[in-house]
């Protein structure tokens, strides 16, 4: 491990990082010109106007309130101040749950701190067993570990009894928290307004029929099988190849206007470009002209695109989006098994429509199968292939190894102050700069999967980057060697060895995992609230782009909270909190002070700055409870594993319970609390159907939901709509265009209608189907 020294270097150089982003975002939030980056939110709901307007050229520009830099901090409490109902209201329970889950972090580590430093670090402090080894290095950090209690010594019942502690008191927190969210979500939707995706299923693997279009067919099996409550539907269109062409034509629209406030800047010379890629290369022409000719091309391809999908009938994918009268009547589309068939006719609740991930809507169902295994493959592969750059990155924080393979560098790296920023920083910014683009690599993997919701995206990148870090930051941070040489060894020891091999290795990587949070969750969470990207980027719109109030509304980039990593990254912590609590007790505060400060920091941003692109109603809390309790097994296990190495083998038995009753106690909260997260109770429905009629009994919901599931690049476009079966309709056949009169095994699972009476097309009488 390294010296207190190195710790210390480190922690001054990431305060000091920290402290500059924190002074520096103070300094540049008070400044009129900045607003709308530091709060884009308040000017999104309209409740914000510019403070740039009505002052001098100066004011607008500069703030020159001495007064305001006096307390420059007090974004702070202000940040605190709001009361999680509010809070809930104006940025959406997924953000107020988020936040949540720092505050989770700090009821669940104060306390194990509080009895891990007053119980274990006095025993392992102690313990003299590295003072007498000879030949070793050591520092007064080695000696707060398990490393220098003596193998066999009693001692050890310390550290099994407050293993214990530890889990029954994370498995309250935990069970708490889970109740609070559950009863949260409950709430939240029993306020929640109306919303589309309360009346609306998504249908897909819709059988195909010879006789009816997806289009009919669609209608015609709601009708039969949903008569009472069926509303009408919006049938799916692959329009991929149309979204694309939308997005090149709106970015080259950026360019003509971009070039037309050049011109009318300098009137007297007209803007030249080249028409090479990037206009970088090639013959240099009129700006103006160029730009706009190829903006009509696109146009023309646009509009023949258009007119091809409206008119072309493979367009149509076998999905809809089927609408209900009533939220009762969804829920039971929404969560029962439309056909005997279970592959067909599959019904889910609807994303809502900002949630909706219209590229994968076209993706035949059979194919997801396939997709899915195919991406399970290269999951595996990248998480093992990424450890060579983790393997290299650990041997920078190891001194001999660095002189081994360079040893003309001796010299350099014996000073103290290089020795502290090899030792103490450099492996955790290494770390940090290898999986910045992961994140990006394992959206377009999820995507590539199939999925059709923004959040569910989210949820499965975060699955993969949460088996990601503890695969490779974790176990790859803690094992030394290749790879592969790892999997080997892991696939040729029986599975009771892997603990112990990793349990050895454990106390001597604190120090490392110290660094890392000081570099990710001091420095890093500093940076991002100063937002400099977004700082940037507005500025040069602003400079380039901007001509109206309008342009520079739509300038502004209010981002959002990233699921995905932000998830799997506040969980890794946990699992180096729970791993690291009865090890090596030195990491707790520093994992105290990342949940303290990340939460008063999210806590601003969702306040002012992040605009979530979707609403889940907190769906993705059983996720993280899940990976949470997964967290606690390891940290039992490796617990298990390292005692057995300290000659405790009959001690370690006693420990075989705890993984066996936090399975339990998982699979009782599941049980408990899940379906509050999948299900929406007929009871709760009904109750919100009765009021919605009492209170708006002229509510036209067909016109409400006449739009909500329209494919983006066709709003406002004319686009053939199904019939619409009225609710005074008191026919109760339906018409079909079947020409078969007979019963037949094809038919019956295409409709599952088998013997339903339905109006026959040519005799005009019922007939089975």
């Amino acid at each position: 491990m390294a010296s207190l020294q190195d710790i210390g270097f480190s922690a001054a150089i990431n305060l000091m990082s920290a402290f500059a982003f924190l002074f520096a975002f103070a300094m540049l939030r008070l400044q009129p010109v900045n607003d709308r980056v530091y709060f884009p939110k308040w000017y999104l709901k309209g409740i914000r106007g510019s403070p740039t307007r009505s002052r001098g050229v100066m004011n607008r520009f500069v703030n020159l309130d001495w007064t305001t830099y006096v307390k420059f901090l007090n974004w702070m409490p202000a940040a605190l101040r709001m009361p999680e109902p509010e809070l809930i209201e104006h940025a959406g329970l997924d953000s107020a749950v988020y936040i949540r889950i720092y505050l989770l972090g700090l009821k669940m580590f104060v306390p194990i701190t509080i009895f891990a430093f007053g119980v274990l670090v006095p025993v392992n402090w102690t313990g003299e067993t590295l003072a007498k080894i000879d030949d070793l290095t050591f520092s007064n950090v080695d000696k707060l570990s398990i490393s220098n209690v003596p193998p066999g010594s009693p001692r050890f019942w310390a550290h099994l009894s407050m293993t214990y502690v530890f889990s029954m008191w994370a498995c309250y927190v935990l069970y708490m928290e889970y109740r609070t969210v559950a009863t949260m979500r409950l709430r939240h939707l029993a306020s929640e307004t109306r919303r589309p995706d309360q009346l609306t299923v998504l249908v897909r693997n819709v059988p195909p029929d010879p006789d009816e279009s997806v289009n009919e067919h669609v209608e015609h099996f709601f009708c039969v099988n949903h008569p009472d409550h069926y509303l009408c539907h919006q049938v799916v269109y692959n329009a991929n190849d149309l979204a694309k062409l939308v997005a090149q034509r709106k970015a080259m629209q950026n360019w003509v206007t971009y070039y037309e406030n050049k011109f009318e800047r300098k009137p007297s010379s007209r803007p030249t470009t080249k028409t090479g890629y990037g206009g970088f290369w090639g013959t240099t022409v009129d700006a103006i002209d160029f730009y706009t000719s190829k903006l009509q091309s696109l146009a023309e391809k646009e509009t023949i695109e258009r007119e091809k999908i409206m008119n072309d009938p493979m367009a149509i994918v076998p999905a809809a989006f089927v609408s209900f009268r009533s939220r009762w009547g969804t829920a039971v589309c929404a969560q029962t098994q439309q056909c005997h068939n279970p592959t067909i006719w599959l019904t889910e609740w609807a994303p809502e429509p900002r949630d909706v991930f219209w590229d994968n809507l076209a993706i035949p169902y059979v194919e997801l199968s396939i997709r899915r295994l195919l991406t399970t493959i290269a999951l595996f592969f990248l998480i093992f292939c990424f450890m060579i750059p983790i393997a290299f990155v650990q041997s920078l924080a190891n001194l001999e190894g660095i002189q081994k393979v360079l040893p003309f560098l001796k010299p350099l790296i014996e000073m103290k102050t290089v020795k502290s920023v090899i030792q103490g920083f450099l492996p955790g910014i290494a770390l940090k700069i290898f999986l910045i683009l992961l994140p990006t690599l394992l959206m377009t993997m999820s995507q590539i999967e199939g999925y059709t919701s923004l959040s569910y995206l989210d949820r499965r990148s975060a699955e993969k980057y949460f088996w990601f870090i503890i695969v490779n930051v974790f176990l790859g941070s803690i094992i030394t060697g290749t790879a592969f040489q790892q999997l080997k060894s892991f696939l040729e020891k029986p599975p009771t060895e892997i603990p112990k091999t990793v349990g050895v290795s454990i106390p001597m990587k604190a120090t490392f995992f110290i660094t890392y949070i000081m570099v990710d969750g001091w420095a890093g969470i500093a940076a991002e609230i100063l937002r400099l990207v977004p700082l940037v980027v507005f500025h040069l719109k602003n400079a380039f782009l901007v001509k109206t109030e309008q342009d520079r509304q739509q300038a502004m980039d209010p981002g959002h909270l990233d699921f995905a990593t932000s998830e799997p990254r506040i969980q890794f912590y946990f699992l180096l909190g729970l791993v690291y609590a009865a090890v090596a007790p030195i990491l707790l505060p520093f994992i105290i002070v990342f949940f303290a400060f990340s939460y008063v920091v999210f806590r601003h941003q969702v306040i002012n700055v992040y605009d979530q692109k979707y609403e889940s109603g907190a769906r993705y809390w059983p996720d993280v409870h899940r990976r949470l309790t997964i967290c606690l097994i390891i940290s039992q296990l490796l617990m298990m594993g390292l005692l057995s190495t300290k000659k405790l083998a009959k001690v370690t038995v006693l420990l075989l319970p705890q993984p066996i009753l936090t399975i339990w106690f998982y699979r009782y909260c599941a049980g408990r609390f899940e379906s509050a997260f999948s299900r929406f109770p007929l009871q709760e429905a009904m109750v919100k159907d009765t009021l919605e009629k009492a209170t708006e009994p002229n509510l036209n919901l067909k016109e409400y939901l006449r739009d909500a599931y329209v494919h983006p690049v066709f709003r406002g476009k004319d686009l053939d709509r199904p019939r619409v079966v009225d609710e005074e309709e008191s026919n109760p056949l339906v018409p079909t265009r079947r020409t078969s009169q007979t019963t037949s095994r094809y038919n019956s699972e295409a409709s599952s209608t088998t013997n339903t009476p339905v109006a026959n097309k040519h005799s005009g009488s019922p007939g089975p189907m």
